[in-house]
């Protein structure tokens, strides 16, 4: 086996998860399988912590546990494929403090899985925005290559090829509501969206719209909210309707959270299983993840980048 680079010392990285503002899935599939995806996504202030150091051999862990082995998760799979490409031994330890919520479309586990890159390939020498390193991302998992630079961003191919960027303007207040036990496996949903599938709405109008922004002013108050009122009243998600027909807990919670005060626009966050809303400010955001939490859902109040 290939030397390993030892001694780098221990390295920590907050990263965000993740809403989706658009998903457009379309029934055209590319070589791999995958569907051909439109996603919008920006990122939120709730964060795993990812924790690289020396050690003997590589090993990872998750606290709280997950319920697959180490072996299969994103972060074991980063590490490997990325070692395997520059020829060295992944000799170290990745301890990840999980609190984005796992299979709740929040990108939890891409989130992981772009922070080890991200920390290993500083450790090995290589830039993470390397097109080598963005390579491995995408082989991962198709929203890994957003994470290694999470900023609100446009990936199309199967939603993993990024084509813009947009400058934040806004830290919009957000509530993150889900079911507490339900989650929705990616695949599935995907699976289900095939017996029934709904054409995608095109992402034009919302992309413009943070395009412009981030060449203009919105650093006033009511610019800001205005800007935050049309950015909800363009969200779009086709691949909703198949999560909620696995778990119709979904519907439940994106309809209550629809009809909570305060909210300027809700949907679910790609295959769910949590649903997100822009609020009109960060009490209302507040209120409603204190008002999800006393009926037994989960729920956050955050911002994310808009």
């Amino acid at each position: 086996m290939a030397a390993s680079l030892s001694n780098f010392g221990r390295q920590t990285i907050k990263i965000p998860c993740k809403v989706n503002l658009h998903l457009g899935i379309h029934v055209q599939k590319d070589q791999r399988g995958y569907h051909k995806v439109d996603s919008l996504m920006v990122p939120v202030a709730l964060y795993d912590t990812v924790v690289v150091d020396d050690a003997p051999e590589l090993t990872v862990t998750h606290e709280p546990q997950l319920c697959v082995l180490p072996e299969r998760t994103t972060t074991w799979k980063a590490a490997v494929l990325l070692a395997d490409k520059l020829g060295v031994s992944p000799d170290v330890s990745i301890d990840v403090q999980v609190h984005i919520p796992e299979k709740a479309g929040l990108g939890g586990s891409s989130a992981d899985a772009a922070a080890t890159l991200y920390l290993l390939a500083q450790r090995w020498g290589v830039d993470p925005l390397d097109p080598l390193v963005v390579e491995v991302a995408k082989a991962v998992g198709a929203d890994v290559a957003f994470f290694l630079d999470p900023r609100p961003s446009l990936m199309l191919g199967a939603g993993d090829t990024l084509v813009e960027t947009y400058t934040s303007t806004v830290d919009a207040p957000l509530a993150i509501v889900l079911p507490a036990e339900t989650g929705v496996v990616t695949k599935e949903a995907y699976d289900q969206f095939d017996t029934s599938p709904i054409a995608p709405e095109s992402y034009e109008n919302l992309s413009a719209l943070l395009r412009d922004a981030g060449q203009g002013a919105t650093s006033d108050h009511d610019a800001s909210k205005q800007f935050i009122q049309q950015v909800a009243s363009l969200l779009f998600n086709n691949l909703a309707p198949a999560a909620k027909s696995l778990k119709p807990q979904v519907a439940e919670v994106e309809e209550w959270l629809k009809a909570q005060s305060g909210v300027l626009g809700a949907q679910v966050s790609g295959s769910g299983s949590s649903s997100f809303a822009l609020c009109e400010s960060q009490d209302a955001a507040d209120a409603i993840a204190a008002a999800a939490q006393a009926k037994g859902w989960r729920g956050f109040s955050t911002t994310c980048k808009l």
